[in-house]
């Protein structure tokens, strides 16, 4: 279809009419012409795309999944958002998509089961990537993709955009680098948001998949299991088989908020307890009950969530507290407040960055996480002046690999029921040979896992 023939449909008009003009991109970026491959269109992945669109002329020249309704939804969408008006290339498997090598970056928002394979084999093409949070299922596969990373010279950002969200980066340059926290001793950090994927099997009885989706690629290194509901489209997060539960999803987001405020590296002793102990009847095998504690050096990073019930304070209910001896900072996507010792009231506080001026299409965009989207626009602006400057992004896979690993050792230490000391130079577990076999989850054949000495 050519451009004429494209703009003849009412929906294409429609669309055509929310394309970025030269005005809408970062000054720095209006001649980089990037080529990008998306692997993984569903919710985030456009989400995602459509930022890094709204930030720079790139042209999408690929993407892949391997749900074909999905796929061809999100071909048209992104036919009528990007500058040249084309519809990508539609692929089914990714190494079919990453053969072609005609692109300069590849955006990995696939389930969290398939980040790794993907991020490795785009690594070895040259491309720099964007990859979505946490950095794999187990903590091999990030130690495999970093290793990638380094070796072919890539620049990687993974997607915990916290680390780019306006009041956030205000809050750690007014409060804590203006040491008004004093010395900092503590901090906590919570989800108690209540999980939509919990039905019964009688409510979700096995079915077969959709002749839309090939179960079987979705599945991939996982375990194969029958089909149902809940698990496609979103709802495999609530399968230890395709991720790992709230903390792998919720924690990783807050843990290195935290990191990155106080410059932690990774924490030397991980601890957790916790289980399925209210929503016994549900389908779903990730806990619903779950507390950790990070014994950094410099302090502890204690994490609760409870996809039940209330949240102790509702005004932060996915957030990070620290504390400091002359201060509190509460902090989350939608504010931050800082109080003082002795004070009931903030003398400090902030709210998200919404740039509807400059981007009006947030206002109406389907499933949008409004309050999120300059967050996701400045991480892709400081990905782009990494590839061009060959520098480390603020979420570079060094550290989306620390918070993503630590999360995955919070959860063998509740399965062991034991504390984990961590060993940064080995790469493995402290005296402890039954949790070390646990670092590499087997992957179902013909798959292999990655090994990261042979990259």
């Amino acid at each position: 279809m050519n451009r004429r023939q494209f703009l003849k449909t009412s929906s294409a008009v429609l669309a055509f009419s929310t394309l970025p003009t030269l005005r809408s991109f970062s000054s720095d970026f209006i001649d980089v012409k990037k080529r990008v491959a998306l692997i993984g269109p569903g919710w985030y992945g456009k989400l995602d795309l459509f930022r890094l669109i709204q930030v720079a002329p790139v042209e999408v020249v690929s993407i892949c999944d391997v749900d074909s309704v999905m796929a061809n939804d999100a071909a048209d969408q992104i036919a009528g958002r990007q500058l040249s008006g084309k519809r990508p290339r539609i692929y089914s498997d990714y190494r079919k998509l990453l053969k072609e090598k005609d692109f300069d970056l590849v955006l990995i928002d696939t389930p969290d089961h398939w980040h790794a394979l993907p991020m490795i084999e785009a690594a070895q093409t040259g491309a720099d990537i964007y990859v979505q949070k946490p950095t794999g299922v187990d903590v091999v596969e990030g130690q495999a993709m970093l290793a990638a990373a380094r070796k072919y010279g890539n620049v990687v950002q993974v997607g915990t955009q916290r680390r780019s969200t306006p009041h956030l980066i205000e809050a750690r340059d007014r409060v804590i680098k203006e040491g008004l926290l004093g010395s900092i001793s503590h901090a906590d950090i919570c989800c108690y948001y209540h999980m939509r994927r919990r039905q019964t099997i009688m409510e979700a009885p096995d079915i077969p998949a959709p002749m839309n989706l090939d179960w079987d690629m979705w599945t991939g290194p996982a375990p194969m299991q029958s089909f149902n509901k809940i698990i496609h489209p979103g709802g495999w997060r609530a399968y230890m088989e395709y991720g790992n539960g709230i903390v792998g999803d919720m924690c990783v987001h807050m843990l290195d908020m935290i990191r990155w405020m106080l410059d932690l590296g990774m924490p030397s002793t991980i601890s957790s307890t916790g289980g399925i102990y209210m929503d016994k009847a549900s389908r779903a095998n990730i806990s619903d009950t779950q507390s950790a504690i990070f014994g950094f050096p410099e302090m502890n990073v204690v994490w609760n969530h409870r996809s039940w019930g209330e949240a102790p304070d509702k005004e932060y209910p996915w957030s990070g507290i620290i504390y400091g001896d002359k201060g509190t900072l509460k902090l989350s996507v939608h504010k931050y407040e800082f109080i003082p010792h002795k004070s009931k009231t903030a003398t400090l506080s902030g709210t998200p960055l919404f740039e509807y001026e400059q981007y009006p299409i947030d206002r109406t965009e389907k499933r949008l996480e409004k309050h999120v989207a300059s967050a996701v626009r400045w991480h892709m602006l400081d990905l782009l002046r990494n590839m061009e400057s060959r520098g480390r992004p603020v979420a570079d896979i060094k550290e989306g690999v620390i918070s993503s690993n630590a999360c995955i050792l919070a959860n063998m230490s509740m399965q062991l029921g034991r504390s984990l000391e961590w060993d940064p130079v080995a790469g493995l577990v402290k005296n402890d040979d039954e949790a070390n076999a646990l670092l590499a989850r087997p992957y179902r054949a013909p798959w292999v896992h990655p090994d990261p000495a042979k990259v």
